[in-house]
């Protein structure tokens, strides 16, 4: 016979179970682990180390203890989760380069900024609370917190702690929840204390009227915070965004040496970084690293810079924006309020609630203190009585059997004062001691008038929490560490940029193939070519600089000049490099800075200016820059330097034409003007720009000619003009040089 089993059980669909047990575990994960909660500013993990050590009695002035011994307590009577968790909590809340005001002070082994888990087994390490933490718990025993059982209901524990500052911006961070996150960065106590004040004075005041006194977070680890003003007053308007911060260094006889890092930034992972780009040939100004840091200095990274011409601000602006030296710091004010619900709050929302909590503090201590001094006065009462009536009290004492209701109903007592009055001991029963008594009366009763006419005045409430800040800032508040500096935002070096500028000539062949020379003495000419294939042209330049190309469609080309073969070859074809049109040939190239003129014109005789930038195209097809027109090529590009610039045209027909070169217009791309007349067969030849010092070298076969600034006076004239046709043997010229 088969049995049946009856039992209680709820049948639910499996997606509203599973909906219900997300939420449930959702809910858990905000409220109690990731989330701190406005008033006392911590996660429920590090509110039950503090409490735990402080039962410990683990004070500032105490004999450390193993932290073992208090992780044990922590998870065996309130937090029932992993004990390398909890030690990791325990961690962060002493090290001194995470939080800004430590709450653990650690003996032994607690991590490094370079490694922040790194700290020991918890075996080896010993702590106890600082004199700070006990802004959270000094106040604890006076009503001035709700309790709540532990989790197996053996014990009580408080819901927060009864906090005296706004821990909740000093120490700040971070944690992730399930759809949330928060990360809340340290600051300044007495610029919080004093944002504070001004708001609890002036409930109206708003987030403008706040950072006038809370200007910007303040790092345990210094640096500077380069974030603009108005971007900081919209993070502490809407409680997200980013701090931007920088590290500061300073020269020390020509070294750079870095002594103040971003916040939870690791000096040998910065280090490593710049170590790599060293490597990768990518930082030639460097020549060496060193970290000096040590127990005096905790932060001395020295760059060494390869030699006294290097621009230092240049190269940190640089590492300032490839390593760690500069880095975002999020900002996500996300804490749970008073309504025991998650929430990102402004500014003054923060501060306004946490003032509530602390007013509301205050006033449970107050009322605590009250109902004790009342007690005691009530107490004191009877033992007046007592004293007054001594003879008697004794007589009934010791001939009633039961003395307290006889007393109660003698001398018209509470049963309160019947029992304090039977627990007197008899050295109590001296004169002296109702002068004791009256004494204490009487402070008794001016401390219940006091505290009577605070808890009935708004304005003394506020007095005493302001003046109560006061005092604590003044104990544990220090000077601003995170300077708050304006600066440019730092740009990486370019790639040219940080190669090193040598001079060097390029040479690129008929046929195309291409080379780089060192230095500019170069006879480009007399270099060995490849078989069926001479010289075209060559131009001098520095191995950083922008290297153009251009082809005889008008299409321009940028190549990197410190990466052209060596002219110890014969070179390398463009062609693996660009991609030309069909039929397209190379017909020269320029060299220089982005700012640098270059005139660009047709065998048709039309030419225009232009910078190399314009010129300059990352596509392997080129751009577009000059338009040659119908039957016309482009001619080789000339660059533009010197006083008084000045282009000579030549052409087919021997004619010389120098005009000046504010006659020609300045496009980007285009056809340009004409700038020498031209009769039906004739062409272009050659262009040159020289400038008013230099002199102008014709060629002509294996013979050149040579036109110092004054002789070039007879073959100047108006662009678009015909020129004056060059002496018998130099009408059939090949191309124009200059020389200075």
């Amino acid at each position: 016979m088969a049995t049946t089993f009856e039992h209680d059980s709820e049948r639910l669909p499996l997606n509203a179970f599973a909906e219900k047990a997300y939420l449930d575990y959702a809910m858990y994960v905000i409220l109690d682990r990731a989330l701190p909660h406005i008033g006392d500013g911590l996660k429920p993990v590090q509110r039950r180390i503090v409490y735990a050590m402080s039962e410990l009695g683990l004070s500032a002035v105490s004999k450390p203890k193993k932290a073992a011994r208090t992780v044990g307590d922590v998870i065996g009577k309130f937090h029932p989760h992993g004990d390398s968790a909890c030690y990791e909590a325990m961690v962060i809340m002493a090290q001194p380069f995470t939080y800004r005001y430590p709450l653990i002070d650690g003996q032994g082994n607690w991590g490094t900024a370079d490694d922040p888990k790194s700290f020991a087994a918890m075996r080896y390490t010993e702590s106890r609370l600082t004199a700070y933490a006990a802004t959270l718990l000094s106040e604890l025993d006076q009503g001035t917190v709700d309790w709540q059982p532990n989790f197996d209901g053996t014990l009580d524990e408080p819901e927060t702690l009864p906090a005296r500052l706004p821990n909740v911006l000093l120490n700040g961070g971070t944690g992730i929840a399930v759809g949330m996150a928060t990360d809340i960065p340290p600051h300044n106590i007495r610029e919080v204390v004093d944002a504070t004040i001004h708001l609890l004075h002036n409930p109206d005041a708003d987030v403008d009227a706040l950072i006038e006194h809370l200007p910007a977070p303040d790092f345990p680890t210094g640096a500077e915070i380069i974030t603009p003003a108005t971007e900081i007053r919209q993070l502490y308007a809407t409680g997200n965004g980013q701090i931007r911060v920088r590290a500061t260094y300073t020269v020390e006889s020509g070294e750079v040496v870095i002594n103040e890092l971003p916040y939870q930034t690791s000096g040998a992972k910065v280090l490593e970084q710049i170590a790599a780009q060293m490597t990768a040939k990518k930082l030639p100004m460097v020549s060496d690293l060193r970290d000096e840091s040590d127990h005096e200095n905790p932060t001395r990274l020295v760059i060494v810079p390869r030699s006294n011409r290097v621009d230092i601000e240049a190269m940190m602006a640089h590492l300032f924006a490839t390593t760690g030296l500069e880095k975002n710091v999020r900002v996500n004010l996300n804490v749970i309020g008073l309504d025991g619900a998650p929430k990102v709050k402004n500014l003054r929302d923060l501060l306004s609630e946490w003032l509530t909590y602390r007013t509301n503090t205050v006033t449970r201590r107050l009322e605590h203190r009250l109902d004790a001094v009342t007690d005691r006065l009530h107490i004191l009462e009877g033992l007046l009585v007592a004293y007054l009536n001594i003879d008697e009290v004794i007589h009934i004492i010791r001939t009633e059997d039961e003395p307290k209701p006889v007393m109660m109903d003698r001398f018209s007592i509470t049963d309160v004062q019947a029992d304090a009055i039977l627990n007197l001991r008899l050295r109590h029963l001296m004169k002296l001691e109702e002068f004791k008594i009256r004494g204490e009366q009487e402070e008794l009763e001016d401390e219940r008038a006091k505290l009577e006419a605070i808890l009935g005045s708004k304005a003394k409430l506020n007095r005493l929490i302001a003046d109560e800040l006061t005092a604590d800032a003044e104990q544990y508040g220090d000077d601003r560490r995170s300077a708050l500096v304006e600066r440019n935002q730092a740009k990486a070096l370019s790639e040219a940029d940080l190669m090193p500028s040598e001079n060097i000539t390029v040479v690129l062949s008929r046929e195309g193939w291409i080379r780089s020379a060192k230095g500019h003495d170069v006879d480009a000419m007399g270099m060995n070519y490849r078989t069926g294939d001479e010289y075209l042209a060559d131009a001098p330049g520095r191995s950083n600089e922008t290297l153009i190309v251009v082809d005889s469609t008008g299409r321009s080309y940028s190549m990197a000049a410190h990466k052209l073969p060596s002219a110890r070859g014969q070179g390398e074809p463009l062609t693996g490099s660009l991609s030309p049109a069909d039929g397209a040939r190379f017909v020269g190239v320029a060299i220089g800075g982005e700012d640098l003129t270059c005139v660009l014109a047709s065998t048709a005789g039309n030419g225009f200016a232009t910078t190399l930038a314009d010129m300059a195209s990352k596509q392997k097809s080129g751009k577009a820059t000059l338009t040659p027109g119908k039957g016309a090529t482009a001619l080789a590009p000339t660059t533009v330097a010197g006083d008084d610039p000045e282009v000579c045209v030549v052409t087919t027909a021997g004619q010389l034409l120098c005009l000046s070169l504010e006659e020609l217009p300045k496009l980007a791309k285009g056809k340009g003007n004409k700038l020498i007349a031209l009769k039906a067969g004739e062409a272009v030849v050659a262009i040159q720009a020289v400038s008013g010092d230099q002199t102008l070298v014709i060629h002509s076969g294996k013979r050149h000619m040579t036109l110092k600034p004054a002789e070039r006076d007879a073959y100047r004239g108006p662009r678009a003009s015909r020129g004056k046709r060059l002496p018998r043997g130099f009408t059939q010229v090949q191309r124009l040089s200059r020389q200075s």
